[in-house]
């Protein structure tokens, strides 16, 4: 491994297409950041909740594609992890000032994002751009994706949210849980390339 060089696994081929299914699956996800943004802020549940199912959705069906037709891209590297994020971030935030869920989920979450902040840097600083996308990671993201929409129906007192709250807490602690082990595998695994690069 040389500096300079990627040390994405799966997706070690990205292709220089700006314009695939799996991109615009990823535009459109970003573009639906705002409308969301608008929908949890001025109560309009049904419209963030659409929203949230939509993201999950497409977040599964252009990886799906882009793998199955060889469709990765350095764009869609680029859109795929920035749309989970915002959708994460403004999420969390979105439904914590609503006292959906309490701040300290907030807080752990976005420590664990600090926390990949820094195994990025320290990444770049030895020339790698990147590091894999893998399974953890990704169900990690599928994990709380799917428990935001099922807490947001919970914030009530029919029988529709007495059965998404244990649903969506599951879901998000499995989320939790899922994105802190990705985070420290990411560490571990960037911590042995330097040392195998040491080593020579």
């Amino acid at each position: 491994m040389t500096a300079g060089e990627s040390v994405r696994g799966t997706d070690s081929d990205p292709v220089d297409r700006v314009v695939t299914l799996p991109n615009a699956l990823s535009a459109l996800r970003l573009l639906g950041v705002p409308v969301f943004i608008w929908a949890i802020a001025t109560q309009h549940d049904a419209i963030a909740l659409v929203i949230l199912m939509a993201s999950g959705i497409t977040d599964y069906l252009d990886g799906k594609i882009a793998r199955h037709y060889g469709l990765v891209s350095r764009v869609g590297q680029l859109l795929d992890p920035i749309a989970d994020r915002l959708y994460i971030v403004t999420t969390l935030v979105g439904l914590a000032w609503r006292d959906i869920i309490p701040w300290w989920v907030v807080v752990v979450l976005f420590a664990r994002e600090a926390f990949m902040g820094v195994v990025v840097l320290i990444a770049k600083r030895h020339g790698w751009t990147g590091l894999p996308v893998h399974f953890i990671g990704k169900a990690a993201t599928f994990n709380l994706l799917y428990a935001f929409p099922a807490l947001l129906m919970a914030d009530g007192d029919g029988a529709l949210a007495t059965f998404m709250r244990p649903v969506g807490w599951g879901f998000a602690w499995w989320g939790i849980v899922l994105y802190w082990v990705a985070g420290i595998l990411y560490a571990v695994q960037l911590r042995a390339l330097i040392a195998r690069r040491g080593a020579r």
